[in-house]
């Protein structure tokens, strides 16, 4: 059957216990959590080879705009050039490795704070001092084109900049893949940060993040709350490359399962603090729902319409109408929202108009049990509202914390006692489960990056 839009590849992913276990990591060794000497290799196996998110293209809307990038201890200047443009440079002058920027600002060229040495937004050596010298640049320090900023590759995708600290990597879009298509139907560059915007560092590595968002076991047991709104039953996982991305329906996911009101009550329970694009459509919901009460007042659906149906359509239609593109989006997409795990360090919760991004970053200076986070809910918004509603970035400062909404904070807390029960070095390894697929994914594909030669 052909796939109509890119979404149906999810849509028609195999089930939770139709997925094929066979490659995946079962046992993962928990030195990966906490050991110094597996945290350096991954940091030159991993990090240093792989594509990640460095920022949002928006950040660097004009030439000469920059922001510098740093994983580790290494440092990367990311600039928009005069013809518009991305590049990206080793954070280090040509001449004495002198650091050249921190943080972000705007720029015409890059000036060493050290010797002036001066480079363009190309990277290209502009000018040399050399007050007690009366000869040529060349003749002073060397051929000038030899002398530029190292550059390293700097590619945007989805209103994302990703770098990679490999001067020899493959093309972003080879490293995507098939999961490309699927993520661009979301039409995730023309959304903003509305309302959470947080930097923080939490007291756990950088993968527990990502396997606290990687699989939904564990909501029964964390977010109590969110059990009877989820059909867990109907949970799909699709593998795509690297990447991967699960659905979980909310509600009943066929139709004529359960009576008209009972699926009422599921859609009318969702917390929307969690998904606040459907909270707005809620109110053009109920007066569709409202067309089809009986005498009673009771919800009275002909065949072949549910509350389900209905939810799909109220939010293509309203989407449609604020002008956001939903064409490539299928119906199930339009009310069941898709758990992404960009590898290596990204998860995405997606919904039409609504993107939910958390990002884990190794500790800076090294402390395998730390990492920093940064979540940030993107919403869609008509152009001329997207400078008005967008929130800046919260960098919660060493020793305070920020209050997320309910499940993000339970989120939060697990994550750091999972930390606590990881550097017990009685516990040699964890043993997934067949709900975990994400999860043992994940490790299967970070043991290929670690494990090669």
């Amino acid at each position: 059957m052909p796939l109509d839009r890119p979404g149906a590849l999810i849509d028609q992913g195999p089930l939770i216990p139709q997925v094929d276990f066979s490659r995946f990591q079962m046992r993962i060794p928990t030195e990966r959590y906490h050991s110094r000497e597996y945290q350096e290799r991954e940091r030159q196996r991993l990090w240093m080879r792989v594509w990640q998110i460095a920022g949002r293209e928006a950040e660097l809307p004009d030439a000469g705009d920059w922001l510098v990038y740093r994983i580790f201890d290494q440092s990367f200047i990311v600039v928009r050039g005069n013809d518009g443009a991305l590049r990206g440079f080793v954070n280090s002058c040509r001449h004495r490795g002198n650091a050249l920027c921190e943080d972000r600002g705007h720029t015409a060229r890059f000036l060493c704070p050290y010797h002036h040495w001066s480079f363009g937004l190309d990277g290209r050596l502009l000018a040399v001092p050399r007050p007690d010298f009366d000869g040529t640049v060349e003749e002073f320090v060397g051929p000038k084109e030899e002398l530029g900023l190292w550059p390293v590759p700097v590619e945007s995708f989805a209103g994302f900049i990703f770098l990679n600290p490999d001067p020899t990597a493959r093309p972003l879009r080879d490293f995507l893949g098939d999961a490309a298509p699927l993520l661009r139907a979301y039409r995730l560059e023309e959304m903003v940060p509305v309302d959470l915007n947080v930097t923080e560092a939490i007291q756990c590595n950088w993968k527990v993040v990502m396997d606290a968002f990687h699989e939904g076991y564990h909501v029964r047991g964390v977010h109590p709350e969110l059990v009877s709104i989820m059909d867990m039953g109907k949970e799909r996982f699709t593998r795509l490359g690297p990447h991967g991305a699960t659905t979980v329906p909310f509600g009943q996911s066929q139709a004529g399962v359960s009576a008209p009101e009972s699926e009422l009550q599921t859609i009318r329970a969702i917390p929307f603090a969690n998904f606040p694009a459907l909270a707005t459509l809620m109110p053009r919901f109920e007066e569709r729902v409202a067309t089809y009460h009986g005498k009673d007042d009771t919800p009275e659906f002909p065949p072949g319409v549910t509350a389900r149906g209905i939810l799909q359509n109220v939010t293509r239609e309203m989407w449609t109408a604020k002008g956001l593109d939903v064409s490539d989006l299928t119906d199930n997409q339009m009310n069941d929202y898709q758990f992404w795990a960009l590898f290596p360090n990204v998860f995405m919760q997606l919904g039409p108009g609504d993107a939910t991004v958390i990002i884990a970053k190794p500790d800076a200076e090294g402390d395998p049990n730390r990492c920093a986070w940064h979540v940030c809910a993107y919403r869609w918004l008509p152009v001329e509202q997207r400078a008005t509603q967008l929130t800046a970035t919260v960098k919660v400062p060493a020793g305070e914390h920020f209050a997320y909404f309910l499940a993000l904070e339970q989120d939060y807390r697990q994550m750091e006692r999972q930390q606590h029960g990881l550097r017990n070095t009685g516990l040699k390894y964890m043993t997934l489960t067949r709900q975990e697929p994400r999860v043992a994914h994940f490790h299967t594909v970070l043991d290929d990056w670690i494990d090669a030669k």
